[in-house]
């Protein structure tokens, strides 16, 4: 994902624009696209304010979040799951297929950590 350009290159650049310069010539001048200064005018045109939009996708809007309470149930019921066992269960009960690696990021955010003993492993029977 880009970086956002700062609000010192924005103010200048639609400071020109401002001026009565092209957006296309403004952003030219400061050494952006000139799609920027097309878009910075538009921006500022909308919402009165040139500041970067948040990007990405909202928190907790993935396609595990209907099944958050369900997942964590069943953590909590067997502690000692592992991922791809986790993954194997929600896609027989729900039908959802799930990387390990996007369960486990629910698990960290909902509170949940690896326990390990004290020989490194984890705190299953030998």
């Amino acid at each position: 994902m880009g970086k956002a350009h700062s609000i010192d290159l924005r103010e200048r650049v639609y400071g020109d624009v401002a001026l009565g310069k092209s957006r296309r010539a403004a952003a030219r001048r400061f050494g952006v696209s000139a799609s920027t200064g097309v878009r910075l005018a538009q921006r500022m045109a909308a919402t009165g304010s040139l500041a970067p939009a948040r990007q990405g996708r909202p928190r907790g809007s993935g396609k595990l979040a209907a099944y958050r309470e369900r997942l964590i149930g069943w953590v909590e019921a067997e502690p000692d799951m592992s991922m791809s066992e986790l993954a194997a269960l929600l896609e027989a009960d729900c039908g959802v297929v799930a990387h390990t690696t996007s369960l486990s990021r629910l698990l960290l955010a909902a509170g949940y950590t690896v326990k390990k003993n004290a020989a490194g492993r984890r705190s299953r029977a030998r």
